[in-house]
C-alpha cells in the first residue's frame, strides 16, 4: 500500500469517525408528529407556576384560538400547584364525572352547565422546571411519565408533556430537557410540546428580548406569549405569524415570537 492510499484510509476513516460522533450527538427526534386529532376542543393543563404565571398560558393560546379560529370552541381548565411536578398532581382525580369541567363562566358572567361526552381530549402535563434532570428525581420523571399518560389515556384522552424551558443561566438545560422529554414521549406515545426549544431560538435571535423575570426561572409576560404560541402551532397545526393577538406586546415583538414558535414547531416535527 503506497502512502498515498494510506492517507487515503487513514482520511476516510476520520469522516466516517466524525459521522458517527455526529450521528451520537443528533438531537432526539419525536416519534408523534400531532396529537392524534384535529382541533382538540377541549383540554386540561396539569402543571405548576411555569403555567399560572401572567395570568394562565392557557388563556393566551385562547385568545390565539379565538384570533386564528374564529368561531371554534375551545374548552380549557387548568390545574396548577406552586412547585410540582408528574408526582404531586392526582391526575386521576381530574377526570371524575360532575367536577372538573362541569360548568363554566361565560359572557357577562352568566354560568353554563356542561354536558360532556368527554371530559378532555388533551391533557397537557409538564414536571418541575428541573426533576427531569435532578439526579434523585430523574426516575420519578420517567415513572410519572408512564404512570400519567396511562391514566389520561385510559380516560379517553391523549396525553400530552410540555418541554418547559432552560433557566436564564443554565442554557444548557435547553437540550438536556428537550432530550429527557422527547425520549419519555416517544416511550410513552405522548405528543411533545417543544416550548423549551422556542426559548432557545429566541435567546439565539434575539438576545436583548427578556423572556424571564428576575428569578430567572419563570417566565415574562413575553416569554409565556411565546409558549403559548408554540402550544397553539403544535396542536393546531396552524402558524401563529401574523396573529392578532399581541397580549399588550409591541407588535413587531410580537411578531419576532410568533415567528420564533413557528419555527421551532416546523422543526421538531419535521421527518
Amino acid at each position: 500500500m503506497t502512502i498515498v492510499q494510506r492517507l487515503a484510509r487513514a482520511f476516510c476513516t476520520l469522516l466516517l469517525a466524525a459521522a458517527a460522533t455526529a450521528c451520537a450527538q443528533a438531537p432526539l427526534r419525536p416519534k408523534l408528529t400531532d396529537v392524534g386529532m384535529a382541533d382538540p376542543a377541549s383540554a386540561i393543563w396539569i402543571g405548576n407556576s411555569f403555567f399560572y404565571y401572567n395570568n394562565s398560558m392557557h388563556g393566551h393560546v385562547g385568545q390565539f384560538i379565538a384570533a386564528g379560529m374564529p368561531g371554534f370552541r375551545h374548552r380549557a381548565t387548568s390545574v396548577t400547584i406552586s412547585g410540582s411536578g408528574f408526582d404531586w398532581h392526582d391526575v386521576d382525580s381530574y377526570f371524575r364525572p360532575n367536577a372538573i369541567g362541569a360548568y363554566s363562566f361565560g359572557a357577562n358572567n352568566v354560568v353554563s352547565f356542561n354536558k360532556l361526552d368527554r371530559l378532555f381530549d388533551v391533557a397537557i402535563m409538564m414536571d418541575c422546571s428541573q426533576c427531569p434532570l435532578h439526579p434523585q428525581l430523574a426516575t420519578v420523571f420517567k415513572d410519572y411519565a408512564k404512570r400519567n399518560a396511562e391514566t389520561v389515556r385510559r380516560h379517553g384522552a391523549r396525553p400530552v408533556y410540555f418541554m418547559s424551558w432552560a433557566y436564564q443561566d443554565a442554557p444548557e438545560m435547553t437540550a438536556q430537557l428537550a432530550e429527557a422529554y422527547t425520549r419519555e414521549g416517544n416511550a410513552n406515545d405522548a405528543f411533545v410540546i417543544p416550548a423549551g426549544l422556542a426559548f432557545a431560538r429566541s435567546v439565539a435571535q434575539k438576545p436583548e428580548l427578556n423572556l424571564y423575570v428576575p428569578d430567572k426561572r419563570h417566565p415574562s409576560l413575553a416569554g409565556t406569549y411565546l409558549a403559548a404560541a408554540t402550544v397553539y402551532a403544535s396542536l393546531f397545526k396552524r402558524s401563529p405569524v401574523g396573529s392578532s393577538y399581541t397580549a399588550g406586546l409591541d407588535p413587531a415583538i410580537a411578531r419576532h415570537l410568533q415567528t420564533v414558535a413557528w419555527a421551532t414547531v416546523q422543526d421538531y416535527y419535521r421527518r
